[in-house]
């Protein structure tokens, strides 16, 4: 394998998905799956010919066993994948509504992705890879917050396209100011940002549709690209940006079984198609597929497609607009 032209950065970790919709409370049987936003956006790559480096660290626990097994079994190098033999493995357990969307109680307490450390990331990786991207999860813990602000601020000195999902978990913040104050600190490090409206509001930032993503430009980001859920997603850039200044997408008509990690399947196609040279409105589309691909099944991870399934799925399945 040649080496990869992108690296990816941040979590791994356990989701627990339950076996019915409702409060956790009142959930009797979970199915373990592998997550993580980075862990799922690198997956995702590796299943779209496009595998990355991935940074991470897991315990040296059972968990830690099997997160780093699954990762080599997707193809993803070893090199960035640490192991933490004072720390246990993160765990989130899932909770779903009617409609399939989801909410998050971890189990991160000190656990080995919080513990992340600067400088681990050598300057010949950076030299070698062309795109970096990072996930807001591990901005809400020392050191691990640390290393995510000065992995950014190196890869744009190494002239690495940076990407950022903020991934808003209010769960993990005591304090949303805080998370405001950072993802305002780190934006001006990113050139491509991949959020949700919800995600912005959490970091203080209000609007809508393409007034939204231009507000985000305005603060640092030569591109923005917005999912809007059923609604499909939207993309705004600047004149610095390498590609066409506006683009919209409608998403596609499916039934949705599962949502957890359909944001990341979405950054994963969009990151193909971009860094391959793909305009925003192509990049879009495609992103959109690979995103509306795993919701037609359980998990994170286990749901991703390649490039094939997204083919068939692009050839078979009628846009939202279109119903």
């Amino acid at each position: 394998m040649d080496d990869p032209d992108v690296l990816v950065a941040g979590e791994t970790l356990i989701d627990f998905l339950p076996d019915r919709p409702g409060s956790l409370d009142a959930v009797e049987t979970f199915t373990r799956r592998p997550g993580g936003a980075p862990a799922n956006v690198a997956v995702g790559l590796a299943g779209l010919d496009a595998t990355p480096w991935f940074w991470t660290r897991v315990g040296s626990d059972p968990f830690g066993d099997l997160l780093a097994r699954t990762l080599s079994e997707h193809g993803l190098p070893d090199r960035f994948v640490d192991r933490d033999p004072e720390a246990k493995t993160t765990l989130a357990f899932v909770s779903h509504d009617e409609d399939a969307d989801r909410a998050f109680t971890f189990y991160r307490d000190a656990t080995a992705d919080t513990r992340m450390q600067p400088g681990q990331i050598d300057d010949e990786a950076l030299e070698s890879v062309s795109w970096v991207h990072l996930g807001g999860v591990t901005l809400a813990s020392e050191p691990a917050r640390e290393a995510t602000i000065e992995l950014a601020a190196r890869a744009g000195d190494h002239d690495c396209t940076v990407s950022f999902d903020p991934n808003a978990r209010p769960e993990l913040w005591t304090d949303r100011e805080e998370f405001a104050r950072l993802i305002d600190e780190l934006l001006p490090r990113v050139d491509v940002l991949k959020a949700t409206p919800e995600d912005l509001s959490e970091a203080g930032i209000d609007g809508r549709g393409t007034e939204l993503a231009r507000r985000v430009c305005g603060r640092g980001p030569h591109t923005t690209l917005l999912t809007l859920g059923r609604e499909g997603a939207i993309a705004v850039a600047t004149d610095e940006a390498p590609w066409t200044d506006e683009a919209a997408h409608p998403g596609y008509a499916v039934d949705p079984v599962d949502t957890t990690g359909a944001g990341d399947a979405f950054t994963a196609g969009a990151i193909a198609a971009l860094s391959e040279g793909e305009d925003l409105e192509e990049a879009l589309g495609f992103a959109n597929a690979v995103a509306a691909t795993t919701t037609t099944a359980e998990g994170a991870m286990t749901a991703l497609p390649d490039r094939a399934a997204v083919a068939r799925f692009r050839e078979r399945t009628p846009l939202a607009d279109d119903e």
